[in-house]
C-alpha cells in the first residue's frame, strides 16, 4: 500500500485548508487546526490566521444554521471583499513579490516575472486579488507569470512596480510618506 504525502509548503498547507473547508463545515480555528493535525499538519494560530486572511475566508451560515468558514470559489470578482482593506491585499502582493520575484521583464503591454520553481500560480492569484488597476490579469505556469498591462505600452512601469515591491520598495507608499516628511519640514 502506497502513502501519498504533501511537501510542508505554505501552497500545500492552503490547498488542504481550502480542500478541509470544501468537505465539511469547520466553525472555529481551533477545530480547523485540529484537523490539519489529523492530517500531519501542525500550524500556529498566527499562521492559521494569516492561510484564512490570505484564502479570503469568510464565516458564512452553513446548513445548520452555525457560521462556518467558506473560501470563495477560484475566479470570484477581482474586488477587496468586505472587511478585508485593499491594504490588506497589497501588503499580501508586496511580501510575495519580495519572496517569489526573481526577474521582471517587458515587451509592450506583457510583463514576464520569473520565480522559483513553483511560485507562479502563488504570484498570480496574488496579483489577481490585489485589485490592480494597470493590470488586466494574469498567466501563471510553474516559474513564469505572465502579466499583461492594461495600457499598450504599460508593460515596462509594470515590471518596474515588481521589481520595487521585490526589492522592498512600495512607490506608492514611499512617496506619500516622502510628501508627509516634506509637510512637516516645512
Amino acid at each position: 500500500m502506497t502513502t501519498l504525502s504533501a511537501p510542508s509548503t505554505k501552497a500545500a498547507r492552503q490547498a488542504l485548508i481550502t480542500a478541509l473547508l470544501g468537505r465539511q463545515q469547520v466553525r472555529s480555528q481551533v477545530e480547523l487546526a485540529e484537523l490539519l493535525a489529523a492530517e500531519g499538519v501542525t500550524v500556529t494560530q498566527a499562521t492559521l490566521s494569516r492561510d484564512l486572511v490570505e484564502l479570503q475566508a469568510v464565516k458564512v451560515r452553513g446548513g445548520s444554521g452555525a457560521l462556518v468558514y467558506a473560501v470563495p470559489p477560484e475566479g470570484a470578482a477581482r474586488v477587496a471583499p468586505t472587511g478585508e482593506p485593499t491594504e490588506v491585499l497589497a501588503a499580501r502582493l508586496a511580501r510575495l513579490a519580495a519572496d517569489l520575484v526573481v526577474t521582471a521583464e517587458a515587451s509592450g503591454p506583457l510583463v514576464v516575472l520569473r520565480t522559483p520553481p513553483g511560485g507562479a500560480q502563488l504570484l498570480a492569484s496574488a496579483i489577481d486579488h490585489s485589485i490592480m488597476p494597470a493590470i488586466l490579469g494574469t498567466i501563471a505556469g510553474d516559474d513564469t507569470v505572465l502579466v499583461i498591462a492594461a495600457e499598450p505600452d504599460g508593460g515596462a512601469t509594470v515590471a518596474q512596480r515588481f521589481l520595487d515591491l521585490a526589492a522592498g520598495r512600495d512607490a506608492t507608499r514611499d512617496s506619500a510618506r516622502d510628501s508627509a516628511r516634506d509637510k512637516d519640514e516645512m
